[in-house]
This record gives C-alpha cells, sequence and structure tokens, in this order.
C-alpha cells in the first residue's frame, strides 16, 4: 500500500476547491470512439500546471501526448477486465468514504474544536480523580443514585478529607488503591473529552462537580499544571548487541558504549565518535543528528526522557539502555510549541477520531434535518413500539412481520424508508447491547439514530450531484487505481520475473553500475600521538585490534579505538588523505584525532553484480518496459485527434 500512496500522490494533492470551466465541452479526441472532451482536458491541465517538474510537460501539444498516453492505459485496463476485480472495488469503495469525510462533517465547529484543543495543548495538567461507575444507558434511578454517591463524596473533599484517602476508599477505578487516584500530567486528547474539559476547566488546588463520561461520574482534582515540553533536536550515538552473540554480545556492546563515553569525557567530538561507531546507519554519517521530536513521537519513552532531561545544547547523557541497544545522548537544540497553523492538520485529524467528533457529528445531523424534507408515518411508528417488547432487554425479540409495522416508515425528500428497515436496525442494536430503558425511550433514542443515518446516507449518496469536484476526484481516484493494477500487471510484475529480460538490460548497461574503490582494512584513532605510535607499531607486527585496544587502554582509560570493515572511498569512517595501498599506513592527523589504518586488501573500482545493484536495475528496467509499452498501446488502440477543436482549446488556455 505504500506504493500506491506513492502512485496517486498527483491526485491526493490536487485542489478540488477550484473546478470552473470556461472552455465549451466539446470532442477533444476518441479512443476505438470512445469520446474525451476538451473541459476534462482543461480542468486536469490547469490542476496539474504547478505540479509538474518538467517544463516541457507544460507545453499543451506535449501535455495532450501524456493525456493520450494515459486515457490508452486505462482503456487496455478496461479491456483485460480489471474494473471487476475484487480488490480494485473495495479500495474504490474505501478512498470514496474516505474522500467523502471531509463533506460529511461542519467545518465550523471542527476548526472552534481544533482551537480549543490547540490552547489546551500548550500545557499538561496534572490531576487525580474519583469515579463511580455508571453505564451510559442506565435507567433515571441508577444514574440519580450515583449522582448522589459523587456528589456525598465531593462534600466530604470541600469539608476538608484528604482527596487520595477518597479515592482510595470509594473510587471504582481499580487502579485508585495503588495510586489513590493519581492520573499524572495530561494534555488535550490523553482523556475522553468530557473529562479533559472538566480538569482544564478547574482551577489549580480545586475540586470540579461531578463529570458524567460514558464510564460514570467523576470528581476531578487539579494538583498542577506546568508548559507544555516543546521539541527537541539531539544527536546520539547507539551500539546494537550482536543478537547472535548472546550475552557476550550484549557485554561487547556496553563495553564498547562506556570506551565512547569514556572518550568524550576525555574531550573527543560527538561527532567523529557518531560517524566511526554508531549503529544506526541511517544518522552516523550525520555526527548520530536525528530529526527533532516531542513527547509520544519515538518509540522509546525512555530516550524521549533522557533527551528531554538534557538542558543546556551540547550536554549529552550517560550511557542508557532501550529495546534498541545502548545509547549516549546529545542536546543540539530545543523547540518551541508549534503554532497553531503548524499544528492544524494533526489535531484536525485527531479530532476526528475523539469524542469531539460527536459534537461535529450532531451539528450536521441537525444541518441535515433542515436541508431536507422529512415526512414520517406516525402510524406505522406507532405499530413499530407496539410490537417492540421487554423481549428486547433479554436479546430474543424478533422484528414484527406485521404489515401496519413493515410499511412505508418516513420519506427523506424522494427517498422512502419502511419500517422493516428501522427494525432491522433495532435488531441489530439488541445485539449490540442498546439497553436505554424503558422500551418506548430506547424506540425514540433507536429512532432519532437511525433517522440520522439514513439522512447522512442520502447526503452521501449524492454527493457527486452536490458537489461536481467530488465527482471528478472520484473518477481521477478510479482511473489511478485501474492504471496502477494495470501497470503491477503488465511493468512491475514483469520486470521482477523476466530474469532473461532483466539480464540482458543489466549486461547492456552494467558500466552504470559501479562500485566505488573499495578497502578491506581496520582503522586505528587516538587523541594522543605516542599511543597511535605505538599502535602502528603493533599493526605492523601482525597484532589484531583487540590486542591494540587491550595493552593501549589502561586504567579505565580509553585511548584508542578500533573499527574493521570493508569501505568504500569516501567513507566517512576512513581518514581523508589515505593512500589506498596494502599494509600499516602513516599516521593521518585529522582534526584533534590521529590514524593510523592497515589496509589488508584493495578492491579496484568495478561494476556491481546484478544482485548487488538489483533495486536500481531494477527501477531502470521498469522504466524502459514502459516507455516501450506505450508506443505499443497507440498500435493497439485507434485515437484519432480533433485538431481544430485542440487549437480552439490552445487559445482558451493560452489567449
Amino acid at each position: 500500500m505504500k506504493i500506491k500512496h506513492w502512485f496517486f500522490g498527483a491526485i491526493l494533492s490536487l485542489s478540488i476547491a477550484s473546478q470552473a470551466q470556461n472552455a465549451k465541452k466539446e470532442v477533444l479526441f476518441t479512443i476505438e470512439d470512445k469520446p474525451y472532451y476538451t473541459d476534462e482536458f482543461a480542468r486536469v491541465y490547469k490542476k496539474n500546471l504547478d505540479l509538474v517538474k518538467d517544463e516541457s510537460q507544460k507545453d499543451l501539444n506535449q501535455y495532450l501526448e501524456l493525456f493520450i498516453g494515459y486515457k490508452l492505459k486505462i482503456n487496455k485496463a478496461y479491456k483485460l477486465g480489471l474494473e471487476k476485480g475484487g480488490q480494485y472495488q473495495t479500495e474504490l469503495k474505501q478512498y470514496r468514504s474516505q474522500l467523502a469525510k471531509n463533506y460529511m462533517t461542519d467545518s465550523k465547529v471542527t476548526q472552534e474544536l481544533v482551537q480549543e484543543a490547540y490552547q489546551r495543548s500548550l500545557k499538561e495538567v496534572k490531576a487525580s480523580h474519583i469515579l463511580i461507575l455508571v453505564d451510559e444507558n442506565a435507567t433515571p434511578a441508577d444514574t440519580l443514585k450515583a449522582y448522589h454517591q459523587i456528589a456525598d463524596i465531593r462534600k466530604k473533599a470541600l469539608a476538608g478529607e484528604e482527596f487520595g484517602a477518597l479515592a482510595e476508599k470509594y473510587s471504582q477505578d481499580p487502579s485508585a488503591k495503588e495510586n489513590k487516584g493519581d492520573l499524572g500530567y495530561f494534555t488535550s486528547f490523553r482523556m475522553v473529552y468530557a473529562f479533559e474539559s472538566a480538569a482544564y476547566k478547574t482551577p489549580v488546588g480545586k475540586i470540579s462537580n461531578p463529570i458524567r463520561t460514558r464510564f460514570g461520574y467523576h470528581l476531578i482534582k487539579v494538583t498542577d499544571e506546568r508548559p507544555n515540553r516543546g521539541e527537541v533536536e539531539v544527536a546520539h550515538i547507539m551500539i546494537t548487541p550482536n543478537s547472535k552473540d548472546g550475552d557476550q554480545g550484549k557485554t561487547e556492546a556496553k563495553n564498547t558504549i562506556n570506551d565512547i563515553y569514556t572518550k568524550l569525557k576525555q574531550g573527543e567530538s560527538f561527532e567523529t565518535l557518531a560517524k566511526q561507531f554508531s549503529d544506526d546507519k541511517s544518522s552516523a554519517p550525520k555526527g548520530g543528528m536525528l530529526n527533532k521530536f516531542g513527547s509520544g513521537q519515538l518509540s522509546s519513552e525512555s530516550f524521549e526522557n533522557v533527551a528531554f532531561g538534557l538542558k543546556n545544547p551540547g550536554d549529552y547523557s550517560e550511557p542508557f539502555e532501550t529495546q534498541f541497544g545502548w545509547h549516549i545522548v546529545k542536546l543540539i537544540k530545543r523547540y518551541p510549541l508549534k503554532t497553531l497553523d503548524e499544528a492544524k492538520a494533526e489535531i484536525e485529524n485527531r479530532v476526528g477520531k475523539d469524542e469531539r467528533s460527536r459534537l461535529i457529528a450532531e451539528s450536521i445531523n441537525e444541518k441535515l434535518r433542515k436541508k431536507y424534507k422529512i415526512k414520517r408515518d406516525d402510524k406505522t411508528f406507532a405499530a413499530i413500539k407496539k410490537a417492540v417488547t421487554d423481549k428486547y432487554y433479554e436479546g430474543t425479540w424478533e422484528p414484527s412481520t406485521d404489515a401496519k409495522a413493515t410499511a412505508k416508515l418516513f420519506t427523506i425528500e424522494d427517498k422512502a424508508v419502511n419500517g422493516s428497515d428501522f427494525m432491522d436496525y433495532l435488531k441489530a442494536q439488541q445485539k449490540a447491547g442498546l439497553a436505554v430503558k424503558p422500551i418506548a425511550r430506547l424506540v425514540d433514542t433507536a429512532y432519532d439514530q437511525f433517522l440520522d443515518q439514513q439522512l447522512n446516507a442520502y447526503y452521501n449518496d449524492n454527493l457527486e450531484k452536490e458537489f461536481p469536484e467530488f465527482g471528478y476526484v472520484i473518477d481521477e481516484y478510479r482511473d489511478g487505481l485501474l492504471l496502477f493494477d494495470l501497470m503491477e500487471k503488465e511493468i512491475w510484475e514483469k520486470s521482477k520475473t523476466d530474469t532473461i529480460g532483466l539480464q540482458k538490460f543489466y549486461d547492456a548497461r552494467k558500466n552504470n553500475y559501479m562500485w566505488k574503490h573499495r578497502l578491506d582494512a581496520t582503522v586505528v584513532s587516538s587523541t594522543k600521538m605516542d599511543v597511535i605510535k605505538q599502535a602502528q607499531k603493533f599493526l605492523k607486527q601482525g597484532k589484531t585490534p583487540d590486542f591494540i585496544k587491550e595493552k593501549l587502554n589502561t586504567k579505565g582509560v580509553v585511548n584508542v579505538m578500533a573499527n574493521s570493515g570493508v569501505f568504500e572511498e569516501g567513507s566517512d569512517a576512513l581518514p581523508k588523505g589515505l593512500k589506498s595501498q596494502n599494509g600499516v599506513s602513516d599516521i593521518i592527523k585529522e582534526g584533534e584525532y590521529y590514524f593510523v589504518v592497515l589496509v589488508n586488501k584493495r578492491e579496484p573500482a568495478a561494476p556491481k553484480t546484478l544482485e548487488e545493484a538489483k533495486g536500481k536495475v531494477i527501477n531502470d528496467y521498469q522504466q524502459y518496459l514502459e516507455e516501450n509499452w506505450v508506443k505499443d498501446l497507440r498500435g493497439e488502440f485507434s485515437v484519432k485527434v480533433n485538431q481544430d477543436v485542440f487549437e480552439k482549446v490552445k487559445q482558451q488556455l493560452h489567449p
């Protein structure tokens, strides 16, 4: 799916706000007598104009060729019947549902909730709570009983009884027995919305009024608040134990990180040590630099806490262990919290998944009830109410088949919804555990929910009529899905499975895939000239790196580090100016370090094997196949361009 996300990037990034066209709709060209019109061509060209990087694609003659090529591929997909595939139909349905969410919402309410969430995210609140459980669908009597319990506890707290002791004694949150109701620090989106709102509205040291959530009634005591920590930028050195070596590998990793830490304390460069020894291959060439992050963005909480615990840029931690290995972290820079504009998209996404979404749904439901003409048949509704009995609570109720109850229940504009549909909905809710009491109230509640569901479905089904731009994007995505499946079938899979063709392609171009000169070498480094001279002497005597470290790292001081492997010329692990001849090198000074290198073997520049270069070769082979495939499609399908119409389009687009 990641490939598909990339493949549809251009389609999904297009704006759907400006679709108005001035061009008159005429047939621009045909493929096998199927017409393609000027309005679509002009619309797509205008939308993509600012996205294309190749200036030649802005030329209308060139763009027409690209557009025809695109439509040829779609015709090929239909010819192969790819639109009948189950996966294709499922993905199209899923995408339409995803895109429809942008229209099935109340933007004003959403933005108010986004603003509120952002303001709350600027600080973290520390609070304790007491919970009295009561189900969302409890009877009024049970709800009132729970309310009286929580109100009595609040009186005790206001009278001076210690809140933690009350939580330990009365709270029905199982964790209260251990933590006395303490929830620690939290910010927006960490708690259910009603609880969060109460916590942020309660002053430090005060106790809230009873708060109702889906869990029951709460009392909240806010004990502290602090600014959010923002983001940090750090560098790190990571040493990963070799899993094959078991405990010995763990011990070696710990010893290595401790040696590096000792060298740091001796004043050696963090960045240089990271380049030489860090096992994080993505950050090591950059001196261990990581992208900036905030709380909760990494997969290791302990790593985050160490990073945020560093006070000043340049400070570094002691070695510590995470699930990934051993680390030393250096603070580079602190960043304040994102602005609202920077954080807006992320917050909108979280609002849509949070309980806040209920407020948005309630708003859109209210608008739809006003937008569409709804007419209910009260006789049918009365018959349904009579047919629903207390067996519903036992899970044994069955929908009535009586004609009075199954008849038309209501209409939305021209769409009729029958009583049987509503009773099927009731049946489904029975299985889901709907337990509102008494039964008449349950039916009323379910009817309101069912009506809102049907209103949203009607609105959703008519989005293409309500919003032409929505229809344009769906059409483009439909074509994009087909094109992806076609490319996978005709190009991508072939490039991976056609071993003979791939080998021939590689053989004709093998000089495009070259290794640089490589050295099989051991690199020894130190900040002390006398030490590196001794290391050079040992290397000339044929001593191993372990022997050298044992002899020269004494009394808890790490004087030398050694790194063995096969390195390409220009590697950060090799000192600059190294002569690539076999044997022990002269001593090379680079910055504050002295290096000596034992070159065991020199590998000349040479073509990579097909296996070594396979990813790049396959990518190039795919491009080669596609270029030739489009030429074949022009021979397979009949294409006729209306040049007179095209000239008018060019005048309209580039007057």
